[in-house]
């Protein structure tokens, strides 16, 4: 390899030269320094105005940086109102439960206006829904565990009877009670209503009021307390006497198993079409269509053409958006009349019809009365103008 002797005139012209280049260098650096920290202001006010300016510096570059979307071109990000009105759920030690109280005479009020007509006056139900209330005696308060749960020879198992946690009962009737307009009761009406069920299954007095206060202490008097575990993972960590290890496990087969896989729906006959076509309820895209349930039998075929707008279409719009499929259908009963019996029974009587949707009716078609309805005065007119003349699709 070639190298320089040590004492050659062109490598000591070298060295020097990059010596000279690395002072220059130093000398700029240390020139710089000095500028910068001369052009740092001196003095209290001064030093205040320094502060100020590097404080809207970092606001502004925070803000810029939040104003990027995390995944753009997809949506954005929910607003702190809309999360607020989303976020209701209430936990089981209370979490999330606003303050309130309510009386269980005012729950009764509520009750008889607004649920007694599915549930009864005295929480026993009807021939569709569940009962809410019996099977608990003062043995089962006193030990928190429901001795019918373990009779097999008990004819029923009441809302009342499985209930582990009072605040599952209020979140539930909070979100989706009453059935025609859910999250419409006030948080007083709630908690009025939650004691008055507890009233009925003799868990509270009829002159107690429920608050926010005192549901700590109501929860030690429910039945079933005692009857619901969280050790099973599906509680998330170890809030509750969670755990995080599941209580059960299995393997996927895939291949050769022992059971052959079969899909079927548990729907009975009467019941497929009790929540209109579920055929015509699917979005436009993608390869998973609902089973065709407008009558006749069983099929997995598209539905049919839409109708023309107008007309029936509209109608049958404003059937699914008031929830009226819920308790009736075009051609058999469900909790309600079909469509098609009392277009026979009121033909021609179009103002009837449209007062009784809007005020309610009781004792025409059966044990089962029909709340009053929410909806616009056009829109039960248009409704009864439909039933009318003959409900036709």
């Amino acid at each position: 390899m070639f190298s320089w002797p040590s004492s050659h005139p062109h490598r000591d012209a070298m060295r020097t030269r990059s010596d000279r280049c690395d002072e220059a260098g130093q000398s700029r650096i240390l020139a710089t320094r000095q500028t910068a920290l001369h052009a740092i202001p001196r003095g209290p006010r001064a030093a205040a105005r320094w502060g100020l300016l590097v404080a809207v510096v970092v606001t502004l570059w925070s803000t810029l940086s939040q104003a990027q979307p995390r995944f753009p071109g997809i949506g954005r990000d929910a607003t702190p109102a809309e999360v607020k009105a989303w976020d209701i759920d209430v936990r089981p030690d209370f979490q999330g439960l606003p303050p309130g109280a309510g009386s269980v005479q005012k729950g009764q009020q509520v009750w008889e206006d607004k649920c007694a007509s599915c549930h009864g006056v005295f929480g026993e139900s009807n021939s569709v829904f569940n009962p809410l209330v019996g099977g608990t005696t003062k043995a089962d308060i006193e030990r928190g565990r429901v001795a019918s749960l373990a009779r097999p020879d008990y004819p029923a198992r009441t809302t009342l009877m499985k209930l582990p946690t009072v605040s599952t009962l209020w979140d539930y009737i909070n979100r989706a009670m009453p059935w025609n307009q859910p999250k419409s009761l006030t948080v007083e009406e709630v908690y009025a209503v939650t004691a008055y069920m507890l009233h009925l299954g003799e868990i509270l007095p009829a002159d107690f009021t429920l608050s926010d206060r005192n549901i700590g202490q109501v929860q030690q008097r429910l039945p079933n307390r005692n009857g619901m575990t969280a050790a099973h993972a599906l509680w998330p960590g170890s809030e509750l006497g969670g755990t995080r290890k599941p209580d059960v496990t299995g393997d996927r087969c895939m291949a050769n198993c022992p059971v052959e896989p079969k899909v079927a729906s548990l729907l009975p006959p009467h019941a497929r079409n009790a929540h209109g076509n579920l055929a015509e309820q699917n979005r436009p895209v993608g390869a998973q269509r609902g089973v065709q349930t407008a009558g006749g039998p069983r099929s997995g075929a598209p539905a049919p053409a839409a109708p023309a707008a107008g007309g029936a279409a509209d109608v049958v719009a404003l059937l699914n958006r008031h929830n009226c499929t819920a308790c009736h259908a075009a051609g058999q009963r469900i909790v309600g009349p079909s469509w098609s019996e009392v277009a026979a029974r009121h033909a021609g009587k179009a103002d009837h019809l449209a007062t009784r949707i809007r005020e309610g009716s009781a004792g025409v078609w059966g044990p089962i009365p029909m709340p009053p309805q929410q909806l616009d005065e056009a829109a039960a007119r248009q409704i009864a103008n439909w039933l009318a003349s003959g409900a036709k699709p």
